[in-house]
């Protein structure tokens, strides 16, 4: 896996105090994307046993609320699986921490895959420049969605995503 950035005491991309790892690679290329940069899965800085080391530093520090992960897609296929290593590493060292993820692709097609156990708040949806809103809390778009991931995994049917307090708003 490669990244960006790691971004510390960040208060925009999810609940309280967090620290932010933007990975690189997303197949979207949303137009009007924030981040662009952060397309080619080839770019950016190998992920290695010091930016790790930088996260827990920061994860150790008892204000920091948990961590999200962005980018880039960080469900792209040249990060699914070290992303999902690493997020199960980070909730067995941290269990009460909030794992929060953002992706382009939309929760009825990935909700079976094998790391959303380990997330608490997904966002989901492609970010639509038509439907932009700087007035949305923690996402881009009206289309996009802030899933409770644990409420909807418990549900009987998963498929219909319970959405997290702040998506109302």
């Amino acid at each position: 896996m490669r990244y960006h950035n790691i971004t510390k005491d960040d208060m925009l991309n999810g609940d309280g105090l967090r620290v932010v790892l933007w990975v690189s690679g997303c197949s979207h290329c949303c137009k009007e994307c924030h981040n662009p940069i952060t397309w080619d899965p080839a770019g950016g800085i190998l992920f290695d046993d010091s930016a790790k080391q930088e996260i827990f530093e920061q994860l150790d520090k008892p204000y920091i609320s948990g961590i999200t992960f962005s980018g880039g897609d960080p469900l792209h296929a040249a990060n699914r699986l070290d992303v999902r290593n690493f997020i199960t590493e980070i909730k067995e060292k941290y269990p009460d921490k909030t794992i929060w993820l953002y992706t382009g692709d939309s929760w009825e097609n990935i909700m079976h895959y094998s790391i959303m156990p380990y997330i608490d708040v997904l966002v989901d949806g492609e970010f639509q420049i038509d439907k932009k809103d700087n007035k949305l809390l923690w996402k881009g778009s009206s289309n996009q969605r802030v899933i409770d991931v644990k409420k909807t995994l418990r549900q009987t049917d998963p498929s219909v995503p319970v959405l997290h307090c702040a998506d109302y708003a």
